[in-house]
């Protein structure tokens, strides 16, 4: 037990670092913006902007799939259920294609689309029981299904990827820290244990320490955290054949993506497994057992343990321990092969004082989403123009002055306190100019 301890806790360690004090730890990304393949010249792309909904409640449907269609040009709707994507001039006779877990798929001629302000409705899905001619009845047999499928179903080849990536800090509801950028990944073969590479193309980053008190919070690993949540490509986190019989498994439904039908599998660690796991679901296609989603979250009863999983050190005088940290992960298929297309994690921090009699909480989120991607022979980047896993992206302030700073690469649309956040930036450094 101590053994599979110690892997869980190096598993989701590397996820957050909170340091007390005012540290200056320097940004180590390269400076170099390099144009990618499917970057656009001013005036040869249209941006196409709107949100997508539940036809009948009109409720906003939050991280759904937007694509060009039959292409790897494609984003996510943002937690409000709004979407931008740029369209290149020549794939403007293409349709654009939508699409959400247990809602019918959707394709929308981008010709008849608005510049801004399209709302597209998809209509929920039923799936009866008799659409299914073999339903699993022993859900460890499903589980075990899906590893030993993990091969033919998800991408063997290396894949460069165009991706874009967004972490935020907040004290309540004040942004203390935004980064963004736009990155480049270099992605292994599914079966190749050797770690996926990131290079940075441009990015933008603003800190306010004075809005974290005393308390300093810094994110360490950037894009590398968020394809460490990639469960298909890096299974010790869930997906360990030793680490199962320490799960309770249950089909809890099914549901259907496009034309597949979809086995919801729950999970959560067992009762006598002492050490904080995972609880959470997996969405898996019922004809090839890839799983094509995954919503997890860690167990937070236990104060301390998860408290020392997540935090590397604390400031003195205060109990630091996360009270919610959920994942999400989905991926993209081409070709009948599977490959990451987006990621996010949220933790919320709380810091109980020994000798006031307040307590304070902090909110952390991190994102990324696979903007375009294409298989590549060429080998992986060269150290020089790699990050570092240990990046830490903030402490500088680029790039908010211009509001056209990401040009034709493509982004995750801002919510709108992102947004407001962006501009509250921007005004600062107007004054500053003056």
């Amino acid at each position: 037990m101590k053994a599979n301890s110690q892997s869980i806790g190096l598993s989701t360690r590397f996820f957050w670092i909170l340091m007390a004090g005012m540290l200056s730890i320097s940004f180590m990304a390269q400076g170099v913006v390099k144009k990618e393949k499917r970057v656009f010249e001013e005036g040869t792309y249209k941006e196409i902007k709107g949100k997508v909904v539940d036809a009948n409640s009109g409720d906003d449907l939050v991280f759904a799939n937007v694509t060009i269609e039959g292409t790897n040009i494609a984003t996510v709707t943002n937690s409000e259920g709004s979407f931008a994507l740029k369209v290149p001039n020549e794939m403007l006779n293409k349709n654009m294609t939508f699409s959400y877990i247990g809602y019918e798929k959707k394709s929308v001629p981008i010709a008849s689309l608005k510049d801004d302000k399209n709302k597209i409705k998809l209509e929920l899905l039923t799936v009866s029981l008799d659409a299914i001619t073999v339903f699993p009845k022993d859900p460890n047999l499903l589980i075990e299904a899906v590893l030993n499928h993990r091969k033919d179903n998800y991408s063997q080849d290396e894949n460069k990827m165009t991706a874009f990536y967004r972490e935020t800090i907040r004290k309540r509801r004040n942004y203390a820290s935004l980064s963004e950028a736009v990155v480049e990944v270099y992605k292994q073969g599914y079966s190749n244990h050797k770690d996926d590479a990131v290079k940075l193309l441009k990015g933008r980053k603003s800190v306010d320490y004075s809005k974290l008190d005393t308390v300093l919070f810094k994110l360490q690993g950037g894009p590398y955290s968020t394809l460490m949540l990639d469960i298909m490509k890096s299974p010790y986190m869930i997906l360990r054949y030793d680490l199962l019989d320490q799960y309770d498994f249950e089909i809890a439904n099914i549901t259907r993506q496009d034309d597949r039908i979809l086995y919801i599998l729950n999970f959560k660690q067992k009762d006598w497994v002492p050490e904080p796991l995972f609880y959470g679901s997996l969405y898996i296609d019922s004809e090839t057992m890839a799983i094509v989603s995954a919503s997890y979250n860690v167990n937070t009863e236990d104060k301390r343990a998860v408290g020392e999983m997540f935090i590397k050190r604390k400031p003195a005088g205060a109990d630091v321990y996360p009270t919610k940290a959920s994942y999400l992960v989905t991926y993209r298929e081409k070709g009948g092969k599977w490959i990451y297309g987006y990621s996010r994690g949220e933790i919320t921090f709380k810091v109980d004082w020994k000798k006031k009699w307040f307590n304070t909480v902090y909110h952390t989120g991190i994102e990324m989403a696979i903007t375009d991607w294409e298989r590549t022979s060429e080998k992986a980047f060269k150290g020089t123009e790699r990050m570092k896993k240990s990046v830490v992206m903030s402490d500088t302030e680029m790039g908010f002055a211009d509001a056209d700073f990401w040009g034709a690469y493509n982004v995750i649309e801002p919510e709108k306190s992102i947004e407001s956040a962006i501009k509250k930036i921007q005004k600062n450094i107007e004054k500053l100019d003056n």
